[in-house]
């Protein structure tokens, strides 16, 4: 993997120290919780500053907590489309290439239909205004690739693509990661990396859990050839390492 296609999350507390010492991107998540881009704004942005200080590339992760853009209620859908747009404010302000958003499905409150059904809704109305950023929707409680795949599909804009969650996927969905890279390979854009035991969405580093990272990251690669990774792991530096000593990582 060329470190080009490389980024680090800042949920890691090394995140930005491993980013500069290796030359590899940054996904801000410091704008994960909404109220950092409201009464904290200050404060969060002399944070992300200094953390991208020195990292050309960034990529920016919106805020996802009680955001459904999949929601049956207008005014849900309108609080939704508030905190993506000052979230498209922030990227572009931080030179960030893409924007990855939650697809929102919780299996207690949609039927899968009308998931599918109200986000192309959604995305078909909030891309009149181009959002001057790719924008990938990630996979979270989508226990099928169909469910976010019959978006992109109706939607049909390139400015949406796919964030595929590696870890998500093993937590949440009874389809193996491998199948879903298969069906949904030609929309992919970009990766969230970590591990986990398949029950328990616990961001571990790439070779803890499960899933065999050493097998599918060279999959994803091929591919998915132009796709973005992110490694998002509570410490980044063993994970660059890991990814290093398997020869996935360039150096």
């Amino acid at each position: 993997m060329n470190r080009n296609k490389l980024f680090l999350s800042t949920i890691a507390p090394d995140a930005a120290g491993t980013a500069k010492q290796c030359g590899l991107g940054l996904e801000i998540a410091e704008y994960c919780t909404a109220w950092n881009m409201d009464e904290k704004l200050s404060e969060t942005h002399e944070v992300v500053k200094q953390e991208i200080s020195g990292v050309s590339r960034r990529l920016l992760h919106a805020p996802y907590s009680e955001l459904f853009p999949c929601a049956v209620d207008p005014k849900a859908r309108e609080l939704a489309r508030f905190r993506y747009r000052q979230a498209i404010r922030l990227a572009r302000g931080y030179g960030a290439e893409k924007l990855i958003i939650h697809g929102g499905f919780n299996p207690r409150l949609y039927f899968p239909s009308w998931y599918t059904e109200q986000s192309v809704l959604f995305w078909k109305d909030f891309l009149k205004e181009d959002p001057g950023v790719e924008i990938v929707l990630e996979n979270v409680l989508e226990e099928q690739p169909e469910m976010l795949l019959g978006i992109l599909q109706q939607v049909a804009d390139p400015r949406l693509r796919l964030c595929l969650d590696v870890g998500h996927i093993n937590a949440y969905s009874p389809v193996p990661a491998a199948k879903w890279l298969e069906k949904c390979a030609p929309w992919l854009s970009h990766f969230h990396i970590h591990n986990n035991d398949g029950f328990c969405d616990s961001h571990s580093l790439p070779g803890d859990g499960t899933i065999p990272m050493e097998r599918f990251l060279p999959l994803a690669e091929e591919l998915c050839p132009e796709a973005t990774f992110t490694l998002e792991v509570r410490q980044a530096s063993p994970g660059v390492l890991w990814l290093k000593e398997q020869g996935i990582l360039e150096g």
